[in-house]
């Protein structure tokens, strides 16, 4: 057998080996789940409290990677006056005060969570409709929130897909 030819088996048989593991890859869903969702708000106050509010806003914002956004799931934070101080999303929401921010339907969003938050500590709100910023699509969603440093909250929210 010829040199040439032994190189292309071992290079034919190379990328049939690699589509086999690829394709044996179980993909990931399209959108987080809940339990996604709440174990990387969990994440996003621990670094708040062993890093530093400063450090860790900073980290969700410019630098989120696959611990604080991961497909659709993404850290947002705000204080108990509406002020954005971190957004996994879109870093021009930061420095802005949105408490009056309504969803499509008109269902305030900043306010009820910081209600929420207020009242309980932790727990989900929603259902509400607001734009996912991987389809660039207005969906249903819902956000696990929790309490961070002083008087604010993260979140992380789920969409559904659902228009």
């Amino acid at each position: 057998m010829s040199k040439s030819l032994k190189s292309g088996l071992a290079v034919a048989l190379f990328c049939a080996v690699q589509g086999l593991a690829t394709a044996a890859a179980p993909a990931l869903p399209e959108h987080g789940s809940e339990a996604e969702a709440q174990v990387m708000v969990t994440k996003a106050v621990a670094l708040i409290k062993s890093a530093g509010p400063e450090s860790a806003y900073k980290t969700f914002t410019e630098n989120p990677g696959a611990t604080f956004k991961d497909r659709d799931l993404y850290i947002f934070v705000y204080d108990f006056d509406g002020n954005c101080l971190a957004q996994g999303a879109n870093a021009k929401m930061v420095g802005k005060n949105l408490l009056e921010l309504k969803d499509i339907d008109g269902k305030p969003l900043i306010k009820d969570q910081i209600a929420l938050v207020k009242a309980k500590g932790s727990g989900w709100y929603g259902p509400y409709r607001f734009n996912n910023p991987v389809t660039n699509k207005v969906e249903t969603k819902k956000s696990y929130c929790m309490r961070g440093a002083g008087d604010s909250y993260v979140c992380a929210g789920v969409y559904s897909g659902q228009q």
